[in-house]
């Protein structure tokens, strides 16, 4: 049986790692009694640590909020995932981030053992971050009350901005938070449209609203969420819809293809169908032929009209160019 003071430890981790425990699943993990639970409860309620009661049948225990943050247990794997994460922060795309970043990192290093340390300086001397957009920068309060709905199944009620930039009000179930180098998308169930429908993190406006009742989760569209949001934002409403057949497999075109602009489906060894959307052909003709592959349009046939005329127009400025020595 674990000593006083390890098996308190423990049972911090554990409340910390769950938002709910009953009293019979931590006795097992701690290997004691019920008992025994109880009291190690209320000694962590007498250094401070807010542990509520849940009363009912499926009741137990649970770490509330207090007046300070308590201190967290982080395994090694955690410290250098949070490390790693404050130091990405302050060039993320989410509003007011960087100093408190710059702060909180400053803690965690100074306690950081040696090990732990070298391996954040290794990955942070091996990145380079791109600053993304002004316009997609997301309010840090809404991204964590995002997060919040989706690990509690608290449905919200949230105003967002469409394309046309009207706002409007959506009760949505939220599911999960997807990024990508630029932005942050939510998938959610829309009541409203009664289908499983992403948002553009950037587009909520703030602050949330208190969250609603809880709801039963929904069984994803796909297994694979990262791959429905970026199927989702190809497919969305956009004026052209292109099918553009690459000579090359798929997973050498992947690399070389942003999730959040189009998804691909593999066709056979040596090619795959990327299904992207634009509101300019001018952009999707840039957008298929800086891939580094020869392709085909299968979809939608101005965009071959397009690309003959934009090949002539480049041809006549390579043969026009006086390269000087």
């Amino acid at each position: 049986m674990l000593e006083t003071s390890a098996r308190l430890l423990r049972l911090l981790s554990l409340l910390q790692s769950r938002r709910d425990w009953t009293g019979a699943e931590l006795a097992q993990r701690l290997e004691v009694g019920l008992r025994t639970v109880r009291r190690d409860i209320e000694r962590l309620r007498v250094l401070g640590y807010p542990v509520h009661a849940v009363p009912g049948v499926a009741g137990g225990y649970r770490l509330g909020a207090g007046a300070a943050l308590p201190p967290l247990l982080l395994d090694d794997e955690e410290a250098v995932a949070v490390a790693v994460g404050l130091r990405t922060a302050a060039t993320a795309a989410v509003a007011g981030m960087a100093e408190t970043s710059v702060r909180a990192l400053a803690k965690l290093e100074q306690v950081l053992p040696s090990r732990l340390r070298d391996r954040v300086n290794a990955i942070g001397a091996a990145s380079l971050a791109m600053a993304a957009p002004a316009t997609d920068v997301v309010d840090p309060a809404v991204l964590t009350g995002l997060a919040a709905a989706c690990r509690d199944h608290r449905r919200l009620r949230i105003v967002y901005r469409g394309r046309d930039g009207d706002p409007g009000t959506r009760v949505v179930e939220p599911h999960r938070l997807v990024h990508t180098p630029r932005r942050w998308y939510l998938l959610a169930w829309d009541h409203d449209r009664v289908d499983w429908r992403t948002f553009r993190v950037d587009r909520i406006q703030g602050p949330l609203p208190p969250p609603g009742p809880r709801f039963q989760p929904r069984t994803p569209p796909d297994d694979d969420v990262a791959g429905f949001v970026s199927r989702s934002l190809s497919s969305a409403p956009y004026r052209y819809q292109a099918r553009i057949l690459m000579h090359g497999p798929i997973e050498d075109v992947a690399p070389r293809a942003s999730p959040a602009a189009g998804h691909l489906e593999a066709v056979d060894e040596r090619t795959c169908v990327l299904h992207t959307g634009s509101n300019s052909l001018e952009e999707l003709a840039v957008y298929v032929a800086v891939k580094g592959f020869d392709f085909e349009v299968l979809d939608p046939p101005e965009l071959v009209e397009y690309l003959r005329a934009l090949s002539a127009r480049l041809r006549r400025a390579a043969s026009s160019t006086t390269r000087t020595p």
